[in-house]
């Protein structure tokens, strides 16, 4: 073994390189981020690279084009959400819970994912036309999410009764997750229970 010189700098310790996954992971973070800073079509493939210290053609590797990497970006958050709401309301045990668990974990979510969230309702007015699309299958899984917690709360509702509400429902609580960004005084569980409140004095004539 070598012994260190008297008086020499310490060699730096070597970076762990990072796995596939690791680095897949990282590119993400940093291209949410971008995109939504500067929105789809203000993003260049150049600055994410640069921000995550990889090379443009590893990108390219990774993702295939910006569109695949927005889209990438878009599927991670739409996957992250349905996790977290489904395993949330599989922990109830009375349709009242399973309601309250479900909007609990929706608005910690957004609260915890606030720049995926923000690039989901965003990108659709700018992202290439495939981003409309995956925008739509992501309010259709939290839509059925949704309506097997209603056809729960209110077995005897008509089957338009509860479509017509799971698309309100889904609806306003985007527009109480974007309109809560600028009024952090409304917790999490006030967002719940208006929600909450809402599907209950809706479904009114329905509940047994």
């Amino acid at each position: 073994m070598k012994a260190a010189t008297p008086g020499a700098d310490p060699e730096p310790p070597r970076r762990r390189r990072m796995s596939r996954a690791e680095r897949e992971r990282q590119m993400m973070d940093i291209a949410e981020q971008v995109f939504t800073e500067r929105g789809y079509r203000g993003t260049s493939m150049d600055e994410i690279a640069e921000r995550c210290g990889v090379s443009k053609p590893m990108l390219y590797e990774y993702f295939g084009s910006k569109d695949g990497l927005l889209l990438a970006c878009m599927g991670r958050a739409k996957a992250e959400l349905y996790e977290v709401t489904q395993k949330a309301m599989a922990g109830a045990s009375t349709p009242d819970d399973i309601l309250w668990r479900g909007m609990v974990a929706y608005f910690s979510f957004i609260d915890s994912h606030s720049r995926p969230f923000a690039m989901l309702l965003q990108e659709p007015l700018s992202g290439p036309p495939k981003t409309a699309e995956a925008i739509e299958e992501t309010r259709r899984q939290q839509s059925e999410l949704i309506a097997g917690v209603l056809r729960t709360f209110a077995p005897d509702a008509p089957a338009t009764a509860v479509a017509a509400y799971t698309q309100i429902i889904v609806g306003a609580c985007e527009r109480l997750a974007l309109w809560r960004a600028g009024h952090p005084e409304l917790t999490v569980e006030d967002a719940a229970r208006h929600m909450t409140d809402f599907c209950r004095h809706g479904l009114a004539p329905y509940l047994k």
